[in-house]
């Protein structure tokens, strides 16, 4: 994998809110500091980079590669476990849990 350098990154609007809702579910649990969150259910790990609603395409609906950071860019691409961007806890659960 690419080298990914990281330094401490500010952390988005949304993100105490997606924690706080994630957590309020039994058996999921969140870390933080990871890269955004890393969360746990059922004995599988789930990475997430949270990224601010203002970083989706209001014409498009997809991710702005201008919001996409080059380390981000090598996980995506390179990672081979679970990595995902999102902007809410629905996305989240719905990773996780199927569509809900």
């Amino acid at each position: 994998m690419g080298k990914v350098n990281r330094r401490a990154a500010r952390v988005d609007d949304n993100q105490k809110a997606i924690v706080e809702e994630l957590r309020s579910y039994p058996g999921i649990m969140v870390v933080l500091g990871v890269d955004d969150i890393l969360v746990g259910h059922k004995g599988k790990n789930y990475w997430y980079e949270v990224k601010n609603p203002n970083a989706i395409s209001k014409r498009t609906g997809e991710l702005l590669c201008s919001k996409v950071k080059a380390g981000q860019k090598v996980l995506a691409e390179e990672w081979t476990g679970h990595y995902k961007m999102v902007t809410t806890a629905e996305e989240i659960l719905s990773d996780i849990w199927g569509d809900i």
